[in-house]
Parts: structure tokens; C-alpha cells; sequence
């Protein structure tokens, strides 16, 4: 620590500074009598070497061994390419090789492609609005020689001979003639050897062989045209022929079964089309890991798209459930902004409103509407392991006399999930199991539902068209129910006394935390309404405003769930029939407002393979 003293005080210190805000040998200069010294400091700003700013650079494009597979596969397709081979050693940290058939570079292209910001995709500001490549900023070799040892061998077609660069750690080592097919052959070694602290943080090698596995399959998803193979360890990890067919590419990612009972979806509104590859809600996730968005072929990640995914589901989806689907969006390259992140996975929409609503509707009209069932299927049972193009079948003895079809023509289309008719014709009541689920046999199969979500549903339907039209039928109480509520409680009840008079629940505060529940909605059954209060009390509290679509959406549905019938409550064969009948007029009859499914269809067929008689 250093101190300067005033020339008039010598012995009083007028400033105390560490000595390392300052060079060793520190000046100053006096100003007018009796004020402090003013003192000299060199800079503390400096500006980094090119090797320093290089490697920072290089952080923000190269996070791990499957970044550079990315940045390089970007390049191979851009340049036109259709067979792509990559081999990698030590799960990519020892080798990256990618080889390509694509356009190729020349020598002076070569030189070049290791500036910072070359590129051949943009040259002025007004090329941004117009990109159609996956590639553009010029950071991904240079940004993956600095921190690698690299070469690159190249030849256009035209050529007779082609050229190979070294580099190592962004410095160039040399650049020669060399024999070598056309296109570009980029061998990346030793990721990371001069960023030992970037080196530590990578997982191990089957870790970052996935990583690498599930980038090369997201990237090439939609380009199933281009032939890409994958090599590690002596052995093929991946190999994608060439196809015309989608369906090809999706069983890879999805698996047989999953790929082959999806639903195909499209919709165009002028500036953008929108083709979706739907699974059915039934072989949904706890994990959004199968969620696969690209605009205008580039693989993205956004929240917006996410949630119009999940709106355009709907109650088909059970809360804290994904989907499985494949989403693409052909858009004109001036509505969206890819230059927000280096790794190019963001992008910002000039009309936002109108990408949300599109996909929503595109996937809410795949499914279309009525009552609709899942058949139990060999395609849609995930983990079968077979995948059939027809699921014809020989009989182990003649057909049955209840059917008038072979077995194999009972089975739904293979390749199409979207839901069917619940039933051709009004279904025979067999009656109760275990007083839940009604069994019900139909001209195709036996149909399975789950009594208590088929009135749930039937329910929020009904309040929910009622609420639209301000006609909820109520019944006044001839003895009103008396409820106690915390004063919290009783505040939040309050602030939403006239909302949910609307609702048809007419609350009257008695005095102190007692409230008096004088009517409620007729369609609700046997509720317990301390408990419905008790649910729904907390919901009001955490919406604030219960007038917006979400949160009246989520009070109907608790009104729904505690006014259906229950599990466990018997019901007549009239009623059981009359429920199927409601459940028919329903928009939305496969699932409950919770997302719950409310029908199981098994079909003649899969129940005779269920008892071997189809073999």
C-alpha cells in the first residue's frame, strides 16, 4: 500500500490506494496550493492479442466436439454436397474428419476461409434479409483452427489438382499441392489442446459420441437427399442413405413404429407454409427432447414455436407431457433474423403473431375433431420392434362369425395416427369394469372408457359453451353451504365475487372469514365444495385476473374435474349410454381437460394376436 501526502501536512495522507491500480514507479503532479496531487496512471484497458481474442472467439462457436460437427456439416451442405462422411476418434476430441463431394475451395479460398468474417454467403449489409444458407457469419474456421490442429484439403471439380492447408492453433503452418477428389476434407485434432481449462469440462467419450450422434441427426433430418455416414471406433455408428422417402429419416430419429403412425400436416397463409409430422398424444414424453423445429431447412430452438406446438396440442397433452413431432417452416428469409447467436440455433420472427397462430392451427387441424380413439396398435405401441408396411397375419382358424372381415383388414392405415371415429354406430353397452371404465363392443373392436374423464370432459365442454354465451344454468341451494376461509382466502374470494358469479358460483360474504355458497352450476354432480374451493382458491390467487382465456380455461377445468362422476360409482346401462352419446357430441373426445386419454380402442385383429389365433 502506498500513500502521497499534501505538501502543506506532510504528516496527513490525503489519498490510500493499493499499490496494484498503479505501474511500480508511480508519478504525480501538484496543482494549485493546498489541493490533492493528481497522479498519472497508465491505462488499465489493454487490447488483446490476436491469439487471445481468437480463442475467446472460438469459445462462443465451439463449445464441444458435436459443435464442430455442426459447423461443418453446415458448410457441406451449403456447398452443395450429397454424400457427406465423418469419422471422429476418442468420441471427437482426438479426430474430427468430415469429407465431402460438394463444390470445393481454391487455393486463394483456402487462405482465406481462416480470416475472421470471410465468407462467401453475404458480402454487404443488405445480403442479411435475403440469407438461404445455413452458414454466414465466417466464424466457423477460423473459430475451430484456433483452437485445434487442423488441415483442410480441397479441389473444385474443374480443377486437376487440389491443395492442403495446416494450421495449428489459428497459425498457418503451410499450404500445398496435393492429389484429392473433388470437394473438401476438413481433420480436426486435438479439440481444445491449447484451452486446457475448455479440455477438462468435456464429458466422457460415449457422452460426446451422443451428443455428436443426436446433432448429425437433427441437422440432416431434413436434407434426406444427402447420403451421411458416421464413423467411430472401427465400426459405423449412423449411416443415411440418400431417400426420396421423409419416412426413411423420421424412423432413424423417432424409431419404426413411432415414424410410421404419424400424422402429416400443412398449411400455407402466402408469406409462409407450415409441414408438420405429428405422433400421436398417446406416445407422448415427460421430456421435450423430440421436439425438432426448422425454418427454411436450419435447425432451431424458440420458445415461441415451442408454445404455439404445445397451444396447437392442447388438452391432448397431459400437464408436464411432450410431443413427438417434426416441424417444418418454409418462410420468406426478410420476415426472420438468424443473426442473433453465433451457433445460429435463434432466430427472431418479424411476425410473430402469425407464426404462433399458423402452427397452432396446423397441428390442431391434423387432428381434426369429433370423437376419435387410439387403436392399440403393434405401430403405436412404442418398444415392439417391429415395423410392418401392412399388418396382414394368417389365421390360425377360420374367421369368427362375428366378424365379416379377415383380421388384418380391421387394423387402422399404417402411417396415419389421426384419430378415427370413436365408433360407426351407436356401441352395445356390455356394462361396468370394476365400476370405472365402461366395455363396449363396436362393429371393429371392444371400446374402453374411462367414465369419470369422458364427464369431465362433457362437463367443460358444456360450462365452457354456457360461460361463451352467458347462459350457465345454476341451481339455488335450499340451504346454503357454509364455508370458512383463512382471511388470505377469504381476500382473494372476494377480489372475484362478480367473475365468478359469471361462472355461475354465487358466493356471499356472511361476515368475518364466513362465506355462504347460495347457487352453483345444475351440470355440476356430488361435489364436495370445500375441497373445489380449496383447489380453486389458489389458482384464483396465482392468475390475479381470472377474465383471461388461460386462467378461465383452468377454472373450468377444475369445476369439470370435481363435478364429473366419479371412479368407483355405478351407472345404470341407461346412463353408461347416454354418457357415450354426450361424449360423441363433444369437440374434443379423446382426452379429458387435463389431458387425460378418455377411450381405448382394440381391434378384433390385435385381440386374436393377443390370443394367438393370428399367427
Amino acid at each position: 500500500m502506498e500513500f502521497y501526502f499534501n505538501k502543506t501536512f506532510p504528516n496527513k495522507p490525503l489519498l490510500q490506494l493499493p499499490k496494484a491500480h498503479y505501474s511500480n514507479t508511480p508519478t504525480f503532479q501538484y496543482s494549485n496550493w493546498g489541493e490533492a496531487p493528481r497522479f498519472k496512471m497508465k491505462s488499465l484497458i489493454r487490447v488483446l492479442s490476436e491469439k487471445v481474442a481468437s480463442q475467446i472467439a472460438a469459445g462462443e462457436v465451439v463449445e464441444r466436439p458435436a459443435s464442430v460437427i455442426r459447423e461443418l456439416l453446415d458448410n457441406s451442405i451449403d456447398a452443395e454436397s450429397n454424400r457427406i462422411t465423418i469419422r471422429i476418434e476418442n468420441g471427437g476430441k482426438g479426430l474430427i474428419k468430415v469429407t465431402d463431394n460438394g463444390l470445393g475451395m481454391t487455393r486463394d479460398d483456402l487462405l482465406l476461409c481462416l480470416e475472421r468474417h470471410a465468407t462467401s454467403k453475404i458480402r454487404t449489409i443488405s445480403d442479411l434479409p435475403s440469407i438461404s444458407t445455413l452458414g454466414f457469419r465466417g466464424e466457423a474456421l477460423p473459430s475451430i483452427a484456433a483452437v485445434s490442429r487442423t488441415e483442410i484439403t480441397s479441389r473444385p471439380a474443374d480443377e486437376l489438382i487440389g491443395n492442403k492447408l495446416k494450421v495449428t492453433g489459428g497459425k498457418l503452418n503451410s499450404i500445398d499441392e496435393t492429389g484429392s477428389p473433388p470437394g473438401t476434407d476438413v481433420e480436426v485434432r486435438d479439440l481444445f489442446f491449447n484451452v486446457p481449462a475448455r479440455r477438462k469440462f468435456l464429458r466422457t467419450v460415449k457422452t460426446e459420441t451422443d451428443h455428436i450422434i443426436d446433432t448429425l441427426t437433427r441437422i440432416t433430418l431434413p436434407y434426406n437427399m444427402i447420403h451421411v455416414k458416421l464413423e467411430g471406433a472401427g465400426k459405423t455408428l449412423l449411416n443415411l442413405p440418400g431417400t426420396e422417402n421423409p419416412l426413411n429419416r423420421l424412423s432413424v430419429l423417432f424409431g419404426r413404429d413411432v415414424a410410421a403412425s404419424m400424422t402429416e400436416g400443412s398449411m400455407e397463409n402466402g408469406e409462409m407454409a407450415v409441414r408438420t409430422y405429428l405422433a400421436s398424444p398417446e406416445l407422448s414424453r415427460n421430456r421435450g427432447d423430440r421436439i425438432f423445429i426448422y425454418v427454411n431447412g436450419r435447425n432451431i430452438r424458440d420458445r415461441l414455436i415451442t408454445r404455439a406446438i404445445m397451444e396447437g396440442y392442447g388438452q391432448r397433452l397431459m400437464k408436464g407431457r411432450y410431443p413427438q413431432l417434426v416441424l417444418y417452416i418454409e418462410i420468406d428469409p426478410a420476415f426472420v433474423d438468424v443473426n442473433v447467436h453465433p451457433t445460429k440455433q435463434e432466430i427472431r420472427f418479424h411476425h410473430g403473431h402469425l407464426v404462433f397462430q399458423t402452427i397452432m392451427n396446423t397441428i390442431a387441424g391434423s387432428f381434426g375433431s369429433g370423437s376419435v380413439a387410439h387403436y392399440e396398435t403393434e405401430a403405436s405401441r412404442p418398444g415392439t420392434g417391429k415395423f410392418e408396411e401392412n399388418h396382414s397375419g394368417t389365421m390360425a382358424e377360420p374367421d369368427w362369425a362375428y366378424s365379416s372381415q379377415k383380421a388384418e383388414e380391421t387394423f387402422p392405415p399404417t402411417g396415419d395416427i389421426r384419430q378415427q371415429n370413436l365408433v360407426k354406430e351407436m356401441p352395445q353397452v356390455l356394462g361396468q369394469l370394476k365400476e370405472t371404465y365402461i366395455l363396449c363392443q363396436t362393429g371393429d373392436g371392444l371400446l374402453m372408457v374411462d367414465q369419470h374423464a369422458a364427464h369431465e370432459r362433457i362437463v367443460y365442454e358444456t360450462l365452457k359453451s354456457s360461460h361463451q354465451h352467458s347462459n350457465i344454468e345454476r341451481q339455488s341451494f335450499l340451504i346454503p353451504h357454509k364455508l370458512e376461509l383463512s382471511l388470505k382466502e377469504g381476500r382473494v374470494v372476494l377480489k372475484n365475487l362478480d367473475q365468478l358469479v359469471k361462472l355461475g358460483l354465487e358466493l356471499e360474504h356472511f361476515g368475518g372469514s364466513t362465506f355462504l355458497l347460495r347457487s352453483a352450476p345444475s351440470i355440476l354432480l356430488s361435489v364436495d365444495w370445500d375441497d373445489f374451493l380449496r383447489d380453486l382458491i389458489p389458482l384464483m390467487e396465482e392468475e390475479g385476473d381470472i377474465t383471461h382465456d388461460r386462467a378461465l380455461d383452468k377454472l373450468l377445468t377444475i369445476m369439470a374435474c370435481h363435478g364429473a362422476i366419479r371412479a368407483g360409482q355405478h351407472l345404470s346401462q341407461r346412463e353408461m349410454a347416454q354418457l357415450l352419446h354426450q361424449l360423441e357430441e363433444a369437440e374434443l373426445s379423446t382426452n379429458c381437460p387435463h389431458g387425460r386419454p378418455v377411450v381405448k380402442k382394440f381391434s378384433y385383429g390385435e385381440i386374436e394376436k393377443m390370443f394367438k389365433r393370428i399367427v
